[in-house]
């Protein structure tokens, strides 16, 4: 597995437009050798077309990819030595489970014994052990994707493995099977894996690294827990998470912050010239109270929602509406009065948008 590198790279679809409107704008990006990343965002924002770059499928307007440091930006996708996984299954149906597996060996002139050993381990791993003398073409849709991962995995020259919304098209129910079992496979052979998709939950729960991405931009790259705890802007808080992140509007004198005329016992040095300041807190961490304190504000609970084994209450807090994730053990708060506390290790500033390092 190779390490993949992005230089100054950024893509325009047809000649003469201005860089705000290219489909990737310029950015610098590694992708270490035997981790997993996934590229996830909106439509249009950009992650299919930088994914093509890796892929060689898209030569870059401008900029450089490299593979463990040698230019590969003019090599053809076949001289990359890359594994894809697309999202409809791309498997040879005449073929049995083993043969689709074994092709990429045969025709890298493996001997016989050699490539035997490695297609039974590699099925072993993804549980088609049993069904290697089986024709491909009866197959489920989850066990095809399965058998295009595989034929990435046999090979030992593969510089990464590129997985473009493998499992749109798989049954709902079977969704959480298969990317746990991806996960393993990916945990056990340790391949370069780079992951497309929109489902922001898919994203993290795979990858050990994820790029949040905009409008052709890389907004925020880092660990699931990372953009789960610390989202750089109020679009990474609004996209990661699910419900999403709570932004409220405050007031604030000096570096004294306040939320319907009630103090927040936090103090931020929010930079000079910004024109919005807001806080936000993940649903999960907001509570219910009975006794006021620090931090606690007042609300009406306007609707309760159901998610199995939680529930997800909305209250308007200062006219705001936040919503908090709460345990279905905890029942309902009764009535309509509410009270709500933010703890202070929880709450981020954001100042137009951006969250607010503090020192």
């Amino acid at each position: 597995m190779a390490q993949l590198d992005i230089v100054d790279v950024g893509h325009a679809y047809a000649p003469g437009i201005e860089e705000e409107r290219w489909a990737l704008k310029p950015l610098n990006l590694t992708f270490e050798s035997g981790k997993t990343y996934a590229l996830v965002g909106p439509s249009g924002c950009g992650k299919t077309t930088l994914l093509n770059i890796l892929s060689g499928l898209v030569r870059p307007s401008q900029g450089q990819v490299l593979f463990d440091g040698a230019d590969v930006t003019a090599l053809p996708t076949k001289a990359r030595n890359i594994a894809q996984v697309f999202q409809f299954p791309v498997i040879y149906k005449s073929m049995t489970v083993y043969d689709n597996l074994a092709f990429p060996l045969q025709c890298r002139r493996w001997d016989r014994a050699r490539s035997d050993a490695k297609v039974r381990q590699v099925a072993e791993a993804l549980d088609l052990h049993d069904r290697l003398a089986q024709p491909a073409r009866g197959l489920t849709a989850d066990d095809k994707q399965l058998i295009s991962l595989g034929r990435g995995l046999v090979r030992d020259d593969v510089a990464a493995i590129l997985m473009d919304e493998p499992l749109t098209v798989i049954d709902p129910q079977l969704k959480q099977m298969l990317r746990r079992k991806i996960r393993e496979i990916t945990e056990q052979f340790r391949p370069t894996v780079i992951y497309v998709t929109h489902d922001q939950y898919e994203a993290m729960s795979f990858a050990q690294e994820v790029l949040v991405m905009k409008d052709g931009r890389a907004v925020q790259q880092g660990t699931p827990e990372q953009l789960f705890e610390a989202p750089s802007s109020t679009y990474v808080g609004y996209f990661i998470g699910s419900p999403a992140m709570n932004f409220l509007t405050v007031d604030r004198d000096d570096r004294n912050f306040a939320l319907g005329g009630r103090t927040l016992s936090v103090a931020w040095d929010i930079p000079h010239g910004t024109t919005a300041v807001e806080v936000g807190i993940r649903p999960e961490y907001i509570k219910a109270v009975t006794e006021p304190g620090p931090n606690t504000f007042p609300g009406r609970l306007r609707a309760v929602s159901d998610h199995g084994a939680q529930r997800v209450l909305e209250v308007e807090v200062a006219g705001q509406l936040l919503r908090a994730k709460t345990p279905r053990e905890e029942g309902v708060p009764d009535g309509d009065d509410v009270l709500i506390h933010l703890p202070r290790a929880k709450v981020l500033p954001y100042a137009d948008g951006q969250l607010v390092l503090q020192s």
